[in-house]
C-alpha cells in the first residue's frame, strides 16, 4: 500500500490533443512537506512508473533544495497543430520569447512541420528562439532532411529535441548538422543516462523530474553530465510542474528557457493558481490544491479505482523507501 496521507485522483482536460491524449491524469499525494503528483503515462509499466512515484514521495516527504533564483524563464509549447492555431499559441499572452514545436507526428508531413514552424518564427520575430522535439520519430536520414529544412524554416534552431530514438542515431546526426542536438528520452529512459556524452550524441541534456525520479536525482545528473540543461515537464499539473521549477531554481546556470510552462495546455488545474508563464517565467514555490478546483478536477470513480490500483502496485514495488517516510 501507499505510504499514509491523503491521494487525490485528477483528470484534467487538455485544450489540444497532445501525446495521443486529450485528458491527463494523475494522483496528488499530501505528506507532511507538502503536495506530489504521480502521474505515469498509462504506457508505463510498474517499473518504468517507480521514479514517478520516488519524485512524488520526495515532493510530499522529503522537500527541495534552496533555490538559487526566485523565477524560471521559460518556452512556450506548441503542439502538431495547423500554422494558425500555432501562431496564435505563441503570440498568447504568456510572454514567452522561446518556443518549442512539436514535429513528426504521426499521419503529417515535412511541409506540415516547415508550416507549423515558420509560423512560429513569425509570431515570435527575429529575437525569439525556436526549438523543435520529433520524440525519436526519425531515422538518421530522415532527421538530416528535415532538420535542414525547419532550421531554414525557424530561421536558425535554437535545438532539435530527441530527433531519433537511439544514442547511436543521435550522434550520427550531430555530426551531419549544424543544428544543436538535446537529448531527452536517450537520458530519461535509458538504464545508463550518461551514455549520451560518452558518444557525443548531445549538445543539450533534458531533464524531467518525474521519470527521473525526483529534484534530488536531477541534480545528480546535471553535475555528472557535463552538457546545458533545460528542465523540462511530463505534462503534470501545477503541482508537478513545481517539482520541475524547484530543480530550475537549484541549478548554479541556466542558460537555455526550460519547458516548465505547459500548465497554459489544460482546460483547468488542481488549483486556483495554477503555474502560468508571466512576462516569460514561471514563479519558484511550492504550488498547493485547492478545493475549488479539485472539485472540477474530480476524476470519476472507475478512474480512481485504476488509478488507485496503479499507485498500490507501484508503491509496493518501492518498500524500502515507504518505510522512510510513511
Amino acid at each position: 500500500m501507499a505510504p499514509a496521507g491523503e491521494h487525490l485522483v485528477y483528470a484534467l482536460p487538455l485544450r489540444t490533443r497532445f501525446r495521443g491524449i486529450t485528458v491527463r491524469e494523475g494522483v496528488l499525494c499530501k505528506g507532511p512537506v507538502g503536495w506530489g503528483d504521480f502521474c505515469p503515462f498509462w504506457d508505463y509499466d510498474a517499473q518504468e512508473a517507480l521514479p514517478w512515484w520516488r519524485a512524488a514521495v520526495e515532493a510530499a516527504y522529503r522537500g527541495w533544495p534552496a533555490p538559487v533564483r526566485d523565477s524560471v524563464p521559460v518556452n512556450c509549447t506548441v503542439p502538431a497543430v495547423d500554422p494558425d492555431r500555432a501562431r496564435a499559441i505563441t503570440a498568447a499572452p504568456h510572454g514567452c520569447t522561446t518556443a518549442k514545436v512539436k514535429v513528426a507526428e504521426p499521419g503529417q508531413t515535412l511541409a506540415d512541420d516547415v508550416a507549423r514552424v515558420e509560423a512560429v518564427r513569425d509570431a515570435l520575430g527575429a529575437g525569439g528562439r525556436v526549438r523543435v522535439d520529433a520524440n525519436g520519430a526519425w531515422d538518421v536520414d530522415t532527421a538530416v532532411t528535415a532538420l535542414h529544412a525547419l532550421d531554414r524554416a525557424g530561421g536558425g534552431l535554437e535545438y532539435a529535441e530527441q530527433p531519433c530514438a537511439t544514442v547511436d542515431e543521435l550522434a550520427a546526426v550531430r555530426r551531419r548538422v549544424d543544428v544543436r542536438i538535446a537529448a531527452d528520452e536517450s537520458i530519461r529512459r535509458a538504464d545508463d543516462p550518461y551514455l549520451v556524452a560518452a558518444r557525443e550524441a548531445a549538445d543539450v541534456a533534458v531533464l524531467k523530474v518525474a521519470p527521473l525520479g525526483g529534484v534530488a536525482a536531477c541534480l545528480e545528473i546535471a553535475e555528472r553530465i557535463g552538457m546545458p540543461v533545460v528542465v523540462s515537464s511530463a505534462l503534470e499539473s501545477s503541482v508537478g510542474l513545481a517539482a520541475g521549477v524547484a530543480l530550475a531554481a537549484a541549478l548554479p546556470d541556466l542558460p537555455y528557457a526550460c519547458g516548465l510552462g505547459t500548465a497554459s495546455m489544460f482546460g483547468h488545474d488542481v488549483t486556483s493558481n495554477a503555474l502560468l508563464a508571466v512576462g516569460g517565467a514561471v514563479p519558484v514555490g511550492r504550488v498547493v490544491p485547492d478545493a475549488q478546483a479539485l472539485a472540477l478536477a474530480a476524476a470519476d470513480p472507475p478512474t480512481v479505482r485504476r488509478w488507485n490500483d496503479r499507485l498500490d502496485a507501484v508503491s509496493v514495488l518501492d518498500r524500502p523507501s515507504q518505510g522512510r517516510h510513511a
